[in-house]
């Protein structure tokens, strides 16, 4: 029997046990499916991150009271024990930094309400910056102007806002110049950000940016710790040398002890991806783990279906050797070949399949770009990037 009568029988067989045949590709299409879509999904799910989540670049660093993504309960406990970081901590590293191009300080509230007119809108991160801020966290305006010194001197009442502001409070208005309440008190706008977007299911741009000063003359000054951001000249050693400059002079203005650990932590972009990297392995090699036991489950009904179907073959076999003297070798060269192909044809539509899944995966989890009803006016919440 030649290959091209095997594969003509093979394929006969395909068609006249249809059912079986879908059994039998169905468990391993399953299991192979899913580990392509767990892997796939992971994979894109790191780039996402890294693009849109800790996307400072790589000559930023920051400076924290401790850093939000310690692991370690011990770390923590001792974290909050520490001082605040203060704006005389952000002068001292602003004035000894001969590397940093740009320092900048900034605090957070993350349960802002704003209101205009009769419209507002709940959950509204309120972050209180320095003019270094906008270009370190690489803010683009679509209208008006950024913050700067002088606001940040005065204490001056005025906003920069998100998208999601003016859409939802000031529709087919012009917002410069216009008057927002933000938590009971009173600011102008001045600016409004250009639309970034969703980030991992929420909006990224329910955000009113106000001057430093006048975030902590609101919120008070021990309501939270500053988060201070240096922008390097560059990336590699002159990013070491802004962070040792930046070190010595935080330590020295904390009053540490030479043998004492740093009253604070310092973090840039590559090691919050290496934290994210570190979790993201770990959540990759327990999901290959659980999409391996349906590739198991796969193969058990692979070896169940095919073990049928030899059986039932056992009689015909025989009779085709007894009347054409066909060599037993043979025949089971035939059965390896009808199960050749059903793996064929399984491989490539698992790999399909698992394509389409990581596909699909991928859209549902990145929700960027869709846009919010205009017959709705939801609560919105912002993702809680480091910065």
């Amino acid at each position: 029997m030649n290959i091209a009568e095997a594969i003509r029988i093979a394929l006969q067989s395909l068609w006249a046990n249809k059912l079986r045949s879908v059994l039998t590709l169905l468990g391993v299409v399953i299991g192979v499916a899913a580990v392509i879509a767990v892997v796939t999904f992971v994979s894109g799910i790191n780039d996402y991150v890294a693009q849109k989540v800790f996307n400072l670049g790589a000559d930023v660093f920051l400076v924290f009271k401790f850093s939000p993504l310690s692991t370690n309960v011990n770390h923590i406990l001792e974290g909050e024990k520490r001082k605040d970081l203060t704006m005389e901590d952000y002068f001292a590293v602003r004035d000894a930094c001969r590397h940093c191009e740009l320092v900048g300080a900034t605090t957070r509230n993350e349960s802002g309400h704003v209101k205009y007119a009769e419209q507002s809108i709940n959950d509204t991160l309120v972050r209180g910056i320095t003019p270094g801020m906008a270009t370190i966290l690489d803010v683009d305006l679509s209208a008006g102007r950024m913050l700067n010194d002088t606001d940040v001197d005065n204490r001056s009442p005025v906003a920069v806002v998100g998208t999601d502001i003016v859409e939802h409070l000031m529709p087919g208005i012009d917002p410069l110049g216009k008057e927002i309440r933000l938590d009971g008190w009173t600011y102008q706008v001045i600016g409004v950000g250009k639309k970034k977007g969703k980030t991992l299911g929420q909006s990224a741009d329910n955000y009113v940016m106000i001057p430093l000063t006048a975030c902590l003359k609101q919120y008070g000054s021990h309501s939270s710790s500053l988060r201070i951001s240096g922008k390097a000249t560059s990336a590699g050693p002159p990013l070491n040398e802004a962070i040792d400059e930046a070190r010595v002079a935080l330590r020295a203005k904390r009053h540490d002890r030479p043998e004492a650990e740093d009253s604070f932590d310092i973090e840039t972009n590559a090691s919050l991806l290496g934290v994210w990297s570190d979790f993201s392995s770990t959540f990759f090699i327990a999901t290959i783990g659980i999409a391996c036991i349906s590739l198991v489950v796969g193969g058990i009904v692979i070896m169940n279906i095919m073990l049928v179907s030899v059986t039932e073959r056992t009689r015909e076999i025989g009779g085709v050797r007894s009347v054409a003297g066909s060599h037993h070798r043979r025949n089971y060269h035939l059965a390896d070949r009808h199960a050749f192909r059903n793996q064929i044809v399984g491989g490539c539509s698992r790999i399909d399949c698992g394509s389409q899944c990581g596909r699909i995966l991928w859209s549902l989890s990145s929700t960027e770009g869709r846009k919010i009803g205009s017959n709705r006016r939801p609560a919105l919440r912002n993702v809680k990037k480091t910065w």
